[in-house]
This record gives structure tokens, sequence and C-alpha cells, in this order.
């Protein structure tokens, strides 16, 4: 080793799903919104002057604080903005896990988690989920020097009742406790209700899912004031202008039309439980989802020769080879069209590969 990477920090990085680009892809693997956004959010863009762009954009985002501040009924002095949820949460990390005690998350979740612990040097222990792949929130009545998991959980889908986060909030009140809510508008109950019985809890939630802008990168914390001025007060210390114009701008957009949130939401959530029937119809089994994936694994179908065979024919969902989860597919929940096309490719391909196995 040369001297100078001796005081290089090193860490092993986060892998995002595979962006395929040509003809003919069907992408089910990064649970991406299968929808446009709201027709506000182009005119939104449309309108924005290029003159504007010379001049720095309003470091305290106030456009979109104001409209997130309003859509949810709170103040706009318990929301933050980030460039995506991701970037949310890595201030949150920043800002809140500083104590000599590890932070506690499930094995089996969002793997971003474990990246920010081991670069931040922030020690951690990962609890195991049940064979449900459910948290239990008897496992969080420990020391800790924090807590945090998504709900529904990523990559299973499993929703955690609200009586349960209660408990965990009940059980931990030295600590801050972030739930991650960026699956919670397709089906599950949003834990935004506890906030003025628990100063310690944030709730993170995301623009790119239900609100199909994931290439636009918005994310937001909602939590009481205190804790959103300390998450600023590092904010401003790292980088000051972290929303462009146009994020700003389609953001806003997207909160006014919520009478077409309501709609995509609801159709995805209907081609997800026609997903779910033939999907079991089909042999597979998964824990009930919450979230616009599935989690699905083959009662005699490898999952890996299911993610090879699926890819060949050009349609890309996600498969981990990680521990507990290595015969399991994340399938994202696509148009009603796209799963269509992603049946006719499965139903044979299950059927080659059991013959295969027999």
């Amino acid at each position: 080793m040369r001297n100078w990477e001796k005081n290089i920090r090193k860490t092993v990085p986060y892998v995002p799903g595979e962006q395929p680009r040509g003809e003919h892809i069907i992408k089910l693997n990064t649970n991406e919104n299968p929808y446009p956004p709201a027709p506000g959010v182009e005119k939104a863009l449309k309108e924005i002057s290029a003159k504007r762009l010379r001049l720095y954009p309003d470091p305290a985002c106030s456009v979109l604080v104001e409209a997130i501040a309003q859509t949810y009924g709170v103040g706009t002095d318990q929301v933050f903005t980030g460039v995506g949820s991701d970037d949310v949460l890595a201030m949150c990390f920043m800002t809140f896990f500083n104590d000599t005690k590890p932070v506690l998350f499930p094995d089996i979740t969002y793997s971003f988690y474990e990246v920010w612990a081991d670069m931040l040097r922030i020690p951690y222990e990962k609890i195991p989920l049940d064979e449900q792949f459910s948290i239990r929130r008897e496992d969080y009545r420990r020391a800790n020097g924090g807590i945090i998991f998504p709900n529904p959980n990523a990559p299973t889908g499993v929703e955690l009742p609200l009586a349960d986060i209660e408990d965990i909030l009940r059980n931990n009140p030295d600590v801050i406790v972030i739930v991650d809510e960026a699956y919670v508008d397709f089906g599950a109950e949003s834990a935004l209700k506890l906030l003025n019985r628990f100063e310690n809890l944030i709730v993170v939630q995301t623009f790119s899912k239900s609100r199909s802008m994931a290439g636009m990168r918005i994310g937001y914390a909602i939590a009481s004031p205190v804790l959103i001025k300390y998450l600023n007060d590092v904010k401003y210390s790292f980088n000051s202008y972290t929303m462009n114009e146009t994020s700003l701008a389609a953001g806003r957009a997207a909160l006014l039309d919520q009478a077409y949130f309501k709609e995509v939401l609801a159709k995805i959530i209907a081609t997800r439980e026609r997903t779910k029937k033939k999907l079991k119809e089909m042999g597979f089994s998964f824990p009930d989802s919450r979230s616009n994936f599935v989690f699905a694994r083959h009662e005699t179908c490898p999952a890996e020769k299911l993610f090879e065979g699926l890819k060949e024919a050009g349609i890309y969902v996600r498969y981990f080879n990680s521990p507990r989860i290595s015969e399991y597919l994340r399938i994202t929940i696509g148009t009603d069209s796209e799963m269509d096309e992603f049946f006719a490719v499965l139903k044979p391909l299950v059927q080659r590969l059991k013959q295969k196995e027999a």
C-alpha cells in the first residue's frame, strides 16, 4: 500500500439496479412508477425560463417546502427536503447517529443503511427479521444509538403495523427513530399521525415511487421543528444549494394534482393484486406486499435461473444473491400490458426449468 492510501476512507458502495438502454426493454427491477408524472409537472417545466438558471436556487426550497407542508397538514418548520430520499437519509445518518451504541436496522432491508453506517464509521447491528420477513418489535427493546427501518420494508414489501411502530417509539424515547416510507402510498399506513406524540420520530418519503419522479430526485423528511433545525444545520454545513429550480417547480406541481396521484396509485395497486394472483397460480409464494413490487420465490425453479431467463428476453427484475433471500426475485409492478408481457415470458420459462429440475 502506498503511504497516501492509508488515509483514504474506503467503503463498499451501494449497488443500484441496472438501468438498461435499448428497444423492447421492460424494466421491472428498480421500483419506478410505470406511469408519467402529473400533467402539471410538464407544464411547470416548460414555464421555467433559462435565464433563471444563472442564479442560485432558493436554499430553503421554500416553494416545495410550503407545498409539502400544505399537503400533509404540518408546519413549514417541520419539513426538510433533499435530492431524493437517499440524500435526506444520508443527512439523517450524519446528524443523528453519533452514539457509541449501535444503530439498529433489519438484516433484510434497504442495503444503503449499511453503506452509510460503514462510510461514516457508525456502529450498527442488523436485527434478523422473523421467518415471515416481519420486524419483531420486541427485538428493538435494547440499548442502541438510533433505529431506522423502511415501512413497508424493502425488498420484502411487508408492512409493520402502526401499533408496532408506536411500541418501538415508546420503548426508545432517548434515540432518534427513522421510518423510511418510500413505498407507503401503495397501501400501508403512514407513521405521520404519530408525529404529535413522539418528538424523536422522523418520517422520510420520496417523489420517486408514487409520484413518478425518480428522474427528478426529490425526497423529504417530516419531523418536529427541533429535528428539522438540526438537519438544516448539517445541510447548510455540507451543501446549501441541494435542489435545483426544475426540481422545486416540478415537485410543487406534482403535489397540486392529488386526483391524478390517487388515480395512478389505484391502477398500480389493482395491477399488483392481479400479479399476486397470477404468481400464486404459477407456484410462486411471497409475503403480502403493500408496496409497488412483489418479493417472490418459486417452489422449484431457482431464482437466479429465472432472473437470467427473463433478462435474456429483455425483461429486468431484481435478484439479490444474499443470505436468506437468494431464492427470491423482486418484481416491480408495471402497467397491465407490461405485466402481461412479463407473464408471457415467465410462464414458459418456469415450465422449461421445472422440466430440467425433474
